[in-house]
């Protein structure tokens, strides 16, 4: 099983996300099929030292609903980050740019992040 490991230190958010779900749906493999997860496994390290840009850590919220009427809370990202930390941060970031089917978990599995 190849490892790619990702240096998150200093570099966006957005940016370290991007680079690991394309490595994760296997785009940088030689053998890529759509309906296949690879086996490739994605490290990301430093996850504490990515930089979020901008005003995102005023504005930016993460949205879960109950399903009951009101049932709607938003969080904002500086409070995601001072209870869970950047690891959650970052791992909500990658498993929103993986591709939206039966596969995603499996390819969530494969995916190890370390501060």
């Amino acid at each position: 099983m190849p490892r790619h490991t990702i240096n998150a230190e200093g570099i966006s958010l957005g940016r370290v996300a991007s680079a690991a779900a394309k490595v994760l749906i296997g785009k940088e493999s030689t053998d890529f099929a759509k309906n296949k997860v690879s086996a490739d496994i994605v490290e990301v390290t430093n996850a504490s030292k990515v930089v979020v840009t901008g005003k995102k850590l005023e504005t930016k919220r993460y949205s879960s609903y109950s399903g009951y009427p009101g049932g709607l809370k938003r969080t904002p990202i500086r409070q995601v980050i001072s209870r869970k930390g950047h690891v959650e941060v970052l791992r909500k970031a990658i498993y929103g740019m993986l591709p939206k089917n039966k596969l995603r978990t499996r390819r969530m599995k494969q995916l190890i992040i370390s501060n």
